[in-house]
Order: C-alpha cells, then sequence, then structure tokens
C-alpha cells in the first residue's frame, strides 16, 4: 500500500516526504523489520522506537509512522499518538479481519485461559472452525503457535494473526483479553461479536495503581462494543458478565451490548449453576438458562470453574447450539493445561500444578482442595518480581489459612531478589499465628518441590502454584527452564 493510503485513515497527521512510496509491510519491532515495510516509533515500557529509526532504515524500512520529527531521511507520518496509528493502520492493512470472523473476548482478573479453553473446545465439537489467542499457545486453523507472552498481543500482530484465521475461513476466534493489553490500545480495531467478564481481584497494582484504575481499564472492553442495534443476528454484540461480582452493574451500564448475567449466588442470572457437588474427580451442577436446563458433568474441580464454565455456556448459548450439545461437549473435557493439572506417576498422593499467581487464585484453588483433601495439603508458591508487592502478604496469609505445611519458594524473581521476595511474604504467614515449624523459606523452586513431595504421604494433596503451564523460570532478567510438572514428575520418580 501507498504511505499516502494509510495517512489518508488519520484526520490529524503530517506527512513529510514522498507520499507515493510503497509499503509492503508493517512492523513495530526493530529486530523483524524486513525491506519496505513501514516501522512505527512509539514508547513502550522498556524502550522508545524513535531510538531504532536508522537501524530499522539500514534494514530497508521505506518509511516511518512517529510522533516527532526524526529528519531521518525517509518519508514519515507525523502523528500524536503512533499506538493509536498503528491499530488504524493496522486494521486497513490486514482488511479489516474482525468484520469477517465472529471474536469473542474474555477479560478478569482469573478465569481468562479456561474459559477461552472451554469455548474453542466446545465450538470446535460443533464442526465449527476456530481459532485461539491466549497466554500458551496461538491457534490458527489446525497450528498451535506457542506464546511466551502473557499479554494480549500489540495492534499489529494481533491484526496479523486474525487475518491470517479468515485466510484458513475460521468461524470463531476466541481471546484472552488482558488489563494492560486493553489500556495500551491493543484490541482498538477489534469488532468483538462478544465480551465475556470473569471476575475483577487484586493484581496488576505494580501498573494499574489502584483497583478502580484496573477496573476501568476492563471496563473498556464493554464500552467499546459500539453504539447500534441490529435486526441481523450475526450483526449482534453481547456483554456476559458474572452477576456475582460486584464490577458487573458498571460493566452493564457502559456497554450497549445485550447483556447476559451468569453466576451461582444471584438468583436473577440468566445461567446459573445450582445443586453444585464438588469432588476430586470433577464437579456436577444443575445448569439453568434462558433456553432451559440440563445437568452437566464436569472433569474439572473447583466452584472457580464452575463460573468459568458458566460463562463459556452463556457465551455460546447466543450463538444458538442446543444446550443438551453442550452439556455433552463439557462432560469431554479434560483438565486445561496448567490449571489444577494433575501430575500422576503412580504415587499414593495427589499432586496438582496451578496458575494461581494471584490472591484470588490461590485461595480459589486451596479452598477447592480442602473441600476433598483427606489427608494434609501442602502448598508451594511464591511470588513473582518486578510484580505488585501488596499482594505477597496476602498470598502468605491465604497460604496458612487452607494448608497444613507451606514452602515459600521463588516464583519468576525477574530482576528482584530472590530471598527478598519470600521475606515480603512471610509477614503474612506470621499474622496468622503460624510458628516456623509449619512453614519453610526455600528459595530454590526445584528442591521446595522436592521437599513437598518427599513430606506428602498416602491421602495428601501437594498443590504447586504460580507458574502452572509455564515451561521457565526468569531469575536475573534471563529465563532458564523450568516447568513445574516436570520437575514434580523427577522428585516422585526419586522418592
Amino acid at each position: 500500500m501507498q504511505l499516502k493510503e494509510l495517512a489518508a485513515l488519520l484526520t490529524v497527521s503530517r506527512l513529510s516526504g514522498d507520499g507515493d512510496t510503497e509499503c509492503t509491510g508493517i512492523q513495530f519491532d526493530s529486530r523483524k523489520v524486513k525491506p519496505g515495510d513501514l516501522f512505527f516509533c512509539f514508547s513502550g515500557l522498556h524502550f522508545d522506537g524513535h531510538d531504532f529509526a536508522a537501524e530499522v532504515i539500514e534494514k530497508g524500512a521505506v518509511a516511518l509512522v512517529t510522533e516527532r520529527d526524526l529528519q531521518a531521511g525517509v518519508p514519515a507520518l507525523i502523528v500524536k499518538d503512533a499506538r493509536y496509528a498503528m491499530a488504524v493502520i493496522a486494521s486497513h492493512f490486514y482488511g479489516y479481519p474482525s468484520r469477517e470472523l465472529k471474536v469473542i473476548g474474555v477479560t478478569g482478573t482469573n478465569g481468562k485461559t479456561t474459559t477461552t479453553y472451554l469455548l474453542e473446545q466446545m465450538f470446535r465439537d460443533q464442526g465449527l472452525r476456530t481459532g485461539l489467542m491466549g497466554n500458551i499457545h496461538v491457534k490458527i486453523g489446525e497450528t498451535f503457535i506457542p506464546n511466551q507472552a502473557t499479554n494480549t498481543q500489540e495492534a499489529l500482530e494481533l491484526q496479523r494473526i486474525l487475518r491470517e484465521m479468515v485466510n484458513v475461513q475460521t468461524d470463531y476466534c476466541v481471546m484472552e483479553v488482558t488489563s494492560q493489553g486493553i489500556d495500551r490500545g491493543r484490541v482498538k480495531g477489534c469488532s468483538f461479536r462478544t465480551g465475556i467478564f470473569t471476575n475483577l481481584t487484586q493484581d496488576h497494582l505494580d501498573y494499574h495503581k489502584t483497583m478502580e484504575q484496573y477496573q476501568a481499564a476492563k471496563g473498556l472492553l464493554f464500552s467499546r462494543m459500539g453504539n447500534e442495534f441490529s435486526a441481523d443476528p450475526d450483526r449482534r454484540h453481547f456483554a456476559v458478565l458474572n452477576a456475582d461480582d460486584p464490577a458487573s452493574e458498571q460493566f452493564a451500564k457502559q456497554t450497549t451490548a445485550e447483556v447476559i448475567t451468569y453466576g451461582i449466588e444471584s438468583p436473577t442470572a440468566d445461567v446459573r449453576a445450582v445443586n453444585i457437588e464438588m469432588t476430586a474427580g470433577g464437579t456436577r451442577f444443575d445448569c439453568v438458562t434462558f433456553k432451559g436446563a440440563v445437568p452437566m458433568q464436569l472433569r474439572l474441580v473447583g466452584r472457580f470453574n464452575v463460573y468459568n464454565a458458566l460463562g463459556a455456556i452463556a457465551a455460546i448459548l447466543v450463538e444458538g447450539i442446543e444446550l443438551g450439545r453442550i452439556a455433552e461437549s463439557l462432560s469431554r473435557i479434560q483438565s486445561v493445561e496448567g490449571r489444577m493439572e494433575i501430575v500422576d506417576e503412580g504415587q499414593p498422593f495427589l499432586v496438582l500444578v496451578d496458575y494461581a499467581h494471584t490472591p484470588d487464585g490461590l485461595e480459589n484453588a486451596l479452598s477447592t482442595i480442602r473441600q476433598f483433601a483427606e489427608g494434609k495439603v501442602y502448598c508451594v508458591f511464591g511470588c513473582g518480581g518486578d510484580r505488585d508487592r501488596a499482594k505477597r502478604p496476602i498470598m502468605g496469609r491465604l497460604a496458612a489459612q487452607y494448608s497444613d505445611y507451606v514452602l515459600v519458594t521463588s516464583d519468576n524473581p525477574r530482576t528482584e531478589d530472590a530471598l527478598s521476595i519470600l521475606q515480603d511474604i512471610e509477614p503474612g504467614i506470621t499474622e496468622a499465628g503460624w510458628t516456623n515449624e509449619r512453614y519453610e523459606m526455600i528459595v530454590d523452586r526445584r528442591q521446595a518441590i522436592q521437599k513437598a513431595i518427599d513430606l506428602a504421604t498416602p491421602k495428601d494433596v501437594v498443590l504447586i502454584a504460580g507458574k502452572g503451564h509455564e515451561a521457565y523460570q526468569e531469575i536475573g532478567g534471563v529465563k532458564h527452564d523450568f516447568d513445574d510438572r516436570l520437575v514434580a514428575k523427577e522428585a516422585i520418580r526419586g522418592r
């Protein structure tokens, strides 16, 4: 596309240089620039793209989008907000792909991955072609691409992936939408068919600073879902909200989309679970909906997974899928990778690996285990470095509340001193009245997992929390191979 065509998409902008310049690609990552690319210069959390202008021009970039005049020797489109410009231009460059398939976005503190996984599998069971954008992997057609990031893709990458999904005739894309991704404009230009809200609990305050700002970022997903109605069923929009979470009331006010609620406590929810029964092997409940009622059997454990299932059920019901077929599909789904995932090497005790890295997530996992544990509960967990420090003692207190023995260890220390993170967690444990006879501080995560496995006896439960599906540990800014599941297996075999 010619630069002047892209410049015409932005009213308040200035084109410097030859507008007939042909841009054969667009890029924001200087490491990926190819000859013919248009390069976007904007400030990130740890870099300023303007500093890479000379480098990308040397690599063959033919034009720049900048927030100031760099006099770099190639044509430039100078804009007020290069991130916004990237979202606008990427949508156009890739042909507005979100208009050609139905996009379902899932946001919330916890449950995003599981909810997207359940939805994608249920759609696939109905013979529909699916795409998935999550923090475990991206699925395009039948190809799975590991995702090392834990955040929503930048607008350029997001639009490119959606176009690839359209090219393989995808019907539905199910996407995890993070609060930072929303706040930084990464999903601007993406037309969502449905937005699902799971819950709002403390997390990411290192970024958002306050819970009010965190909630406001989540709410943007629903407020941006268009401001029009349509008689065409395929052009309608839906906001699927957790009726048991107070934030849903505000989100319902913000959106023009039709609101569908789900919950356990709220008797007026459109989709709700009653008569819940939980065991170590799964969960059973009666699902009462605006399309009838049916018994549900999940192989997933925990009340929180009932919420995840209800959100997914509500989102697929609006697509006209019959409730009985939904129940049949859900009954076949095994545990989600790294979410209360069982590590089984034939040992006489239960070992679970879970991604729980927030106070709410840890409490959900441990309170669920408490409902079926016949022996002691051992909890191995830590907190990530360079992240919200306020949650550390809270998680320590929760671990003490629900466990019999706690091993506090490293998560991803990143650039922080690992021991100092453990020391931030410890006051929550001691304030619960625990002495050091009931907990240990072991910086080395492998050693902590080994100790928990060694302590476990028949009918005990070991929860290894915080990293879930992650196959690395980040220490000193360097990622090292580390998978809780593999380490636990080695520890069990070595007993």
